[in-house]
């Protein structure tokens, strides 16, 4: 932990063409995850999760030119027949139905697979998924803790693999053309952004430890976490505010406002972080933060990220967006698009998108703005380039609001290293930078 990425890079990609998790090995060979997929080719794609957010992706993924949804993966029954189903209705063959994704690594009719299960099996499976030959796009947070995150680099460097993460927002034409105008001065300097999420969650109660369902393959979907008994107010969402599997709000929805923020001041790695708040709303099984506030200094700037699961009260009229200040006046993002005002707070300018959003929708805000970022994935991998939410890029955002968790969870001040975003002096803190894994489920390269 104490090396730069640099260096953990470098003896990463000495490691071994061979990658374990869960007792089931794969060994591949060059021409397993070698092959190069033409301009014109027709990309066969898996999907790795479809209760949710898979389910309203997957027939994103299947109306898109040239492209064949083949395999349906997950570990419901139920979730993964509703999965099949939404591809049908896009007049589209059926996939195949597979409860275990490993299985399917070694087909070489698949070229690249969409990620969208619990965080504690982002990372894990894309490394997985790059060493079997196959693009990714993974949904956010890409990993649960940051060493996954550097293991999942490793993986698409050393297997040269796309990797796309789900921040979709880095495909959306008028907010890039906010961002171009930020970086080209329209607000000049800028000295703070404001992030916020907000939303009016219920409280998911205390838990009963009951039979598994027959539908459910819990061991599975368990995976690389070390296991806990099944509970029934766990699965399929309210994983999100265990930390042994989820992230919290932060990176469940914060991870895209910080992005864009990360993004607009074209910063790296922030100086500090520190985090206030907790769970306020409702005494029950949640963990992570109903309420919190992200404070991260730059160089030459100030982030923060404020998230309300339980307390809908918009700011600046918008459920969730960034609000950057500079010295000539301020630029509001939306979903897709942006104002910019003077010094004294008078709209100057004001680009609307006509896509009707919803930014508290799990599944899908808007088909046609996750079929653009989708559109850049595909392109990618056609054209063997470096997609607009690269894994490093994906990387570096999804490391600010993890660090964000890790000074609420040590309840103080993180100093951070410039050259790696690592945490400097503070052995408390980086306890948290990974974390324990069932015996024989460890990601490895």
């Amino acid at each position: 932990m104490k090396n730069s990425r640099r260096i953990f890079l470098k003896n990463m990609a000495r490691g071994s063409a061979v990658l374990a998790v869960g007792g089931l090995g794969h060994s591949f060979g060059a021409k397993s995850y070698n092959r190069i997929i033409g301009a014109n080719d027709r990309i066969h794609m898996a999907v790795i999760g479809c209760n949710g957010r898979g389910g309203a992706m997957a027939p994103i993924f299947a109306k898109q030119e040239n492209t064949e949804v083949i395999f349906i993966c997950d570990v419901d029954q139920i979730a993964r027949q509703k999965g099949i189903e939404a591809v049908l209705k896009t007049g589209k063959d059926a996939p195949k139905g597979e409860n275990d994704f490993r299985k399917i690594l070694a087909n070489t009719d698949v070229d690249a697979v969409y990620i969208a299960t619990p965080d504690h099996w982002h990372a894990p499976a894309t490394i997985l998924c790059c060493a079997a030959g196959k693009h990714v796009y993974v949904e956010k947070p890409l990993s649960h803790n940051p060493r996954e995150g550097e293991l999942a680099i490793a993986a698409a460097r050393k297997y040269n693999r796309v990797v796309q993460m789900g921040s979709q927002r880095r495909s959306w034409e008028l907010l890039t053309e906010g961002i171009h105008a930020l970086h080209e001065g329209i607000i000049g300097k800028i000295h703070m952004a404001k992030c916020w999420y907000t939303n009016n969650r219920k409280s998911i109660g205390v838990g009963k430890i009951v039979p598994v369902p027959s539908n459910l393959d819990y061991e599975l979907w368990q995976g690389p976490a070390p296991r806990r008994p099944y509970k029934d107010n766990l699965i399929h969402y309210n994983w999100h505010w265990f930390w042994h599997w989820g992230t919290g709000e932060a990176l469940n929805n914060g991870t895209h406002e910080v992005d864009v923020a990360r993004w607009g001041l074209g910063v790296d790695y922030p100086l500090s972080v520190n985090s206030t708040g907790g769970r306020y709303f409702y005494q029950d099984d949640w963990q992570t933060p109903d309420t919190q506030l992200i404070t991260y200094n730059c160089p030459e700037a100030t982030v923060l990220w404020e998230g309300r699961s339980c307390n809908g009260y918009k700011t600046e009229g918008r459920d969730r967006g960034v609000l950057f200040y500079g010295e000539k006046g301020s630029l509001l993002t939306g979903h897709n698009g942006y104002n910019v005002y003077d010094e004294k707070g008078k709209l100057l300018k004001e680009i609307k998108s006509n896509a009707v959003i919803d930014g508290r929708n799990t599944a899908s805000p808007n088909e046609g703005l996750d079929a653009v970022h989708i559109a850049n994935f595909l392109s990618s991998v056609r054209l063997s380039k470096r997609p607009n939410a690269d894994v490093e890029t994906g990387y570096k955002s999804t490391l600010w609001v993890q660090l964000g968790n890790i000074a609420q969870r040590v309840g103080h001040t993180l100093h951070i290293d410039q050259s790696n975003g690592h945490i400097q002096n503070d052995q408390q803190a980086m306890q948290y930078w990974g974390r324990e894994y069932e015996k024989g489920w460890e990601p490895k390269l």
